[in-house]
């Protein structure tokens, strides 16, 4: 089986409304409903998954539980990395393997997302409202995130690459907070 690689972009936005403003005028319709989601993100003590830029997260949305690993980033104007998946029957079950491999949670989140796709598109864009800001996620070949991008009314100069956790450290550093915990009610 191929690896799939992940290819994507965030996009600070000022409004959810906004955002679902610029995504129906541009053709963007909704495919997945809004969700609530409720990440776990997993390492060891030593935190040696962070310390080599690697991903072990698992994610509650709605009934569906979903476990991802994400290789490192490959250096580019996009986010880029090997991504695996798959659907675990009981988030708790779950979280309790992994705890016995030696892998805990040490950093949760929590966001709204909904998925908007275009007929005949190759990606797909996200629109998640977190406890930090809005954002959209543009996911798919890059021609698409930079064509998408421009006719959303965004440039490359907007991309971020980091990932919600390392945004949440940053945002708790600006505001001088300590958290392990991005959520609506903290």
């Amino acid at each position: 089986m191929k690896p799939r690689e992940e290819v994507e972009v965030k996009i600070a936005v000022e409004s959810a409304s906004e955002a679902r403003k610029r995504l129906r005028a541009s053709g963007f319709r909704i495919v997945e409903k809004r969700v609530h989601e409720r990440n776990i993100v997993l390492d060891d003590r030593q935190r040696s998954l962070k310390t080599r830029n690697l991903l072990l997260r698992v994610r509650a949305a709605g009934r569906i539980v979903t476990c991802t690993w994400k290789g490192g980033e490959k250096a580019g104007p996009h986010k880029r990395r090997e991504e695996r998946e798959f659907h675990p029957d009981h988030l708790e079950n779950c979280l309790a393997v992994f705890k016995g491999l030696g892998y805990e949670p040490m950093f949760r989140y929590e966001k709204f997302r909904t998925e908007y796709a275009r007929t005949g598109d190759a990606g797909v864009v996200m629109l998640d409202e977190t406890p930090i800001g809005n954002f959209i996620e543009l996911e798919g070949p890059s021609r698409w995130i930079d064509k998408t991008a421009r006719e959303l009314g965004f440039s490359r100069d907007d991309f971020i690459l980091l990932s919600y956790g390392r945004l949440f450290e940053k945002w708790c550093a600006e505001h001088r907070i300590e958290s392990n915990n991005m959520a609506f009610k903290n």
